[in-house]
C-alpha cells in the first residue's frame, strides 16, 4: 500500500480501531475515499458485531463493491473512565468501602438455581464508583463487562455510542460537577480526555479480544490473493471465505441443503450467523465462513469454486464477500475427504 492512500476506521481517536461509524467505513471503502477500512467483525466474549453484519447484507445494494481482503486481532482490555470523587457525599466511610467491596458480597455472585455457577468480575474500582449514575460506550462494551456492570454498577443507566472514544467524549464534556457520568473506554481514551481511571481491566475474560475484518473495493488489484504464493502453500485451507446466502423459508430443508454443499466438497464451516434480511418478517440472511479460497492456481476448480456453484442451485441468491489469509495463531487445520 502507498504511504498517499487511506485508511478507514471506526471511531475518533482512541478507539480500539482509531470514521464516525462502522458505516462511513464501508462508504469510504465503495466510494474509493479509502483504499482500506478496518471494521469489528466479533468479539472473543460477546459474539458478532451485528451493526457490521447488518452493513455486508447489504439490504438496500449500496456496497456491491466491497470484499474482505484480511483480518486483524486486537486485545481488548476495558477501564472504567470518569471523575474520581474523594469522599462520597455523605461523607461516610462505609458507602466507600461498600462501593469497591468484593463482589461476593454484592448478591449478584450467589450461586442460584438459574445460575449454579455466576461469573465473578476479574477486578474491582480503584475509586469510589458510588455517585456514577449514567455510563456510555459501544453496545458490544455491555457484554464484554457484564460481570462487573452487574456486580457494582446494576442500577446504572446506559447510554449506548458510536464508538468507546466517543464515549470518554462525552464524559469529558460533562458539565455536571458531581462527575456522576462515567464511559467504558481503553486506557489510552482516559489519557486523550484527560479522565481518571475508576476501574481497569473491568472485561469479564482476561483473552477478551475482537477480530477485525479489513476491506477493500473489489477492483483493487491488492483485493486479489497471490496466485504465486498460493502454489507454494500446500494447504489452502489456511485462508478462509467469507459468504452469504439467503433461502426459500419455505421450502422444507432449504438451510440444511445450503449448507451441505460445502461438507460434500470436505471444507470446514468455522462460523455462521444469521441476520434479518429485510425482505420479509422472520426471513434471514445467512452468513458462513469457510476454510478455503476461491482465489486459487485451479482457476475456478477449487473445492470452493465447486461449493458455491452447487449453493447457487438450493439458495435463493448469495454472495461472495472476499477471501483472506488465516491470522489466528493456533487455528487448526484439520483436512477432510471429498465425498464421492
Amino acid at each position: 500500500m502507498s504511504e498517499s492512500q487511506t485508511v478507514a476506521y471506526l471511531g475518533p481517536k482512541a478507539s480500539y480501531t482509531h470514521q464516525t461509524s462502522i458505516e462511513d467505513v464501508f462508504i469510504a471503502v465503495q466510494a474509493r475515499t479509502s483504499a482500506i477500512g478496518v471494521v469489528p467483525f466479533e468479539n472473543s466474549t460477546n459474539g458478532p458485531v451485528f451493526f457490521t453484519l447488518d452493513l455486508f447484507a447489504d439490504r438496500h445494494r449500496r456496497f456491491p463493491d466491497i470484499k474482505v481482503c484480511g483480518e486483524a486481532f486486537v486485545d481488548v482490555h476495558h477501564c472504567l473512565l470518569g471523575r474520581i470523587r474523594s469522599a462520597p457525599v455523605d461523607g461516610n466511610l462505609a458507602t466507600l468501602r461498600s462501593s469497591t467491596s468484593s463482589p461476593s458480597t454484592s448478591g449478584t455472585t450467589t450461586p442460584t438455581a438459574y445460575i449454579p455457577l455466576p461469573k465473578k468480575p476479574l477486578t474491582k474500582p480503584l475509586h469510589n464508583i458510588s455517585h456514577v449514575r449514567k455510563l456510555y460506550s459501544h453496545p458490544q462494551a455491555w457484554g464484554q463487562c457484564n460481570a462487573f456492570l452487574s456486580t457494582y454498577l446494576r442500577q446504572t443507566e446506559r447510554q449506548d455510542c458510536s464508538s468507546t472514544s466517543r464515549a470518554a467524549d462525552i464524559v469529558s464534556i460533562d458539565s455536571n460537577a458531581e462527575g456522576e457520568e462515567a464511559a467504558i473506554a481503553c486506557e489510552l481514551a482516559a489519557k486523550v480526555y484527560s479522565l481518571d481511571i475508576l476501574a481497569r481491566g473491568i472485561e469479564d475474560e482476561r483473552g477478551n479480544r475482537t477480530r477485525f475484518l479489513i476491506l477493500r473495493h473489489s477492483d483493487s488489484d491488492d483485493t486479489n490473493l497471490d496466485t504465486k504464493a498460493l502454489a507454494h502453500i500446500p494447504n489452502a485451507a489456511v485462508f478462509k471465505t467469507l459468504v452469504s446466502f439467503t433461502v426459500a423459508h419455505t421450502s422444507p430443508g432449504a438451510l440444511a441443503d445450503s449448507l451441505g454443499v460445502f461438507g460434500k466438497y470436505g471444507l470446514n464451516l468455522t462460523s455462521i450467523s444469521s441476520r434479518p434480511s429485510g425482505m420479509a418478517a422472520w426471513h434471514y440472511i445467512f452468513f458462513v465462513e469457510v476454510l478455503g479460497t476461491t482465489s486459487d492456481k485451479k482457476e475456478g476448480k477449487g473445492a470452493i469454486d465447486a461449493a458455491l456453484r452447487d449453493l447457487d442451485k438450493v439458495a435463493s441468491s448469495w454472495r461472495c464477500l472476499g477471501s483472506w489469509e488465516v491470522k489466528e495463531e493456533g487455528m487448526e487445520v484439520v483436512e477432510r475427504p471429498t465425498n464421492p
